[in-house]
């Protein structure tokens, strides 16, 4: 059986905030197992890691400028879209998507202000969120003795339905995908495509299981065993299609 229950009354999460001890304080060591999985909302992570800038210290170049035009932004604030990104993949209808550092296509690059404190700030993913999550866990395993999966997560906008779900943007210690291809359905019949996405599953779980305004950025999942493993893993890279194979480019 699958169980998700999200961490509540963690406080605000400030620069150099050590999540995993945060974390212990509230559940207790004992409630961290080896075959837990740990999801956290990447804001928490960012916000620990100093990833806000004041759109007051912005100056927006002539690009950005002009792109704020066309989508009704704040030009200070697409500047800081444009410094988080590889490039522009699209730009319309008030919606700006672009490719992050990291390989994601996403809206905005992922900077956001939600859930921030003060008008004048805005986050940005961490710089390596696979390296966060490897961070965060080894934490866990120096406080407790245990090493759980570690999941961070963002919610992203899908090509092909509507409303956002959270996927994985790094991960440590969980397998990302489950690959079924070579094996047999319930008929018989050889999977020739399935390809599980077990860390985007296991972030939109997390998701269903806090509150969007509840501040309960660590959502705990048991029973996901079979999909931690005992090493860090190579994080969220296999989730991130070549753009060679993407449609939607």
């Amino acid at each position: 059986m699958l169980s998700a229950r999200p961490v509540s009354d963690l406080g605000e999460i400030a620069v150099g905030t050590d999540l995993a001890a945060a974390v212990i304080d509230r559940v207790g060591p004992e409630a961290i197992g080896p075959g837990q999985v740990v999801v956290i909302a990447h804001k928490a992570i960012s916000k620990s890691e100093g990833r806000l800038r004041r759109l007051s210290e912005v100056t927006a170049g002539g690009r950005a400028a002009a792109l704020a035009a066309e989508l009704d932004k704040d030009p200070r604030l697409v500047q800081v879209i444009l410094d988080e990104s590889r490039g522009v993949i699209r730009a319309a209808h008030g919606v700006l998507i672009t490719e992050t550092h990291h390989g994601f296509i996403c809206a905005n690059s992922g900077v956001d202000a939600s859930n921030v404190a003060g008008d004048d700030h805005v986050l940005m993913l961490p710089v390596d969120p696979d390296a966060s999550a490897r961070r965060v866990r080894r934490r866990f395993a120096e406080l407790t003795g245990a090493a759980p999966g570690v999941v961070i997560t963002d919610s992203f906008g899908r090509a092909w339905r509507t409303g956002q779900c959270d996927v994985a943007i790094g991960c440590a210690g969980v397998v990302p995908l489950e690959d079924w291809r070579g094996g047999r359905d319930a008929y018989g019949r050889e999977l020739r495509a399935t390809v599980i996405a077990v860390a985007d599953q296991l972030a939109a779980t997390a998701d269903l299981a806090r509150r969007k305004d509840g501040r309960q950025p660590v959502v705990l999942i048991d029973g996901a065993g079979r999909h931690v493993c005992g090493e860090d893993g190579p994080g969220v890279a296999p989730l991130i299609r070549a753009a060679e194979q993407d449609l939607f480019r």
